[in-house]
């Protein structure tokens, strides 16, 4: 997942983390993840986890735990990858108590593991207050999801509002050009949107970005199902998107059935829509 505020590992200048050379061979590991071929993308995922396990107590064990997190949702690597990745960050946080976020929120790091749990079908043994805050901040925002709703212009200048699409089985897609799980999983959207049209399903991209920019990428790559335009943002607030890729799937009675938190393939696409009963 692409976080909002940039670099999984960026910090302010004066707050730089000085890693170890034991941590720097697991933060080159972790940054080079992206360039790995799937089929051994699960196993090098992994073995970081379990080295990052075995590091000291310090901040930066977290902070490697918390960056490996946000890059193991990228796709389908095998359950047990991510049962590893839970487990490790699950270890680090019994190690390190985060205090809670501004105005008692849960820490990041607590939301990081909820969601692995909650959408990626995971398990932790952890059950304090924060995790437990982290749980139910999740379960609420699903509500606020479901009640939202938007009307948003697509590249050709076509109106698109959710409600109106009652009946219809709705994928929404929040990407953005510059984001590559986001470019990855597009080929797939746009032949989810062809290979089920007859079953009335309507998938829906959305980006915040400049329409030039995002129809020049359309072009370039032959996108044929509607892209829509939110430059205020609201929809992104809307739908509680801080990291991109993020999919939602909303069945033909409008309700929320299944959601994602980071890239999908094809296989997992279809498990999703599958919650709303197609095949």
């Amino acid at each position: 997942m692409i976080l909002a505020a940039g670099s999984l590992f960026a910090q302010p200048a004066d707050k730089a983390p000085v890693y170890t050379p034991t941590e720097q061979v697991i933060v080159d590991g972790i940054k080079s993840l992206r360039d790995t071929p799937d089929t051994e993308r699960g196993a090098k995922t992994t073995t970081l986890a379990l080295e990052i396990r075995t590091l000291p107590i310090a901040p930066n064990k977290l902070r490697l735990a918390v960056g490996l997190t946000h890059l193991s949702t990228e796709g389908d690597f095998g359950h047990q990858a991510l049962q590893t990745v839970a487990d490790t960050l699950t270890q680090t946080l019994i190690e390190q108590p985060q205090p809670a976020a501004k105005e008692g929120d849960p820490a990041p790091p607590y939301i990081d593991l909820a969601k692995l749990v909650r959408y990626e079908h995971v398990t932790t043994t952890l059950e304090t207050p924060q995790y437990i805050k982290a749980v139910a901040a999740l379960a609420a925002n699903e509500v606020s999801i479901e009640k939202a709703d938007f009307t948003l212009k697509d590249l050709q200048g076509k109106e698109w509002t959710l409600s109106a699409l009652r009946g219809k089985v709705v994928l929404v897609n929040f990407w953005a050009t510059w984001c590559p799980p986001c470019r990855k999983e597009m080929p797939d959207l746009d032949t989810i949107a062809r290979k089920y049209a007859d079953q009335s399903v309507v998938v829906l991209s959305i980006s915040d970005e400049d329409a030039a920019k995002v129809n020049a990428y359309v072009v370039q790559h032959n996108l044929t199902y509607p892209i829509l335009l939110d430059p205020e943002r609201k929809t992104n607030v809307a739908f509680h998107i801080e990291g991109i890729p993020q999919s939602f799937v909303f069945n033909r009675e409008g309700k929320l059935v299944a959601q994602s938190i980071d890239m999908r393939t094809m296989g997992q696409f279809q498990q999703m829509l599958a919650a709303a009963d197609v095949k």
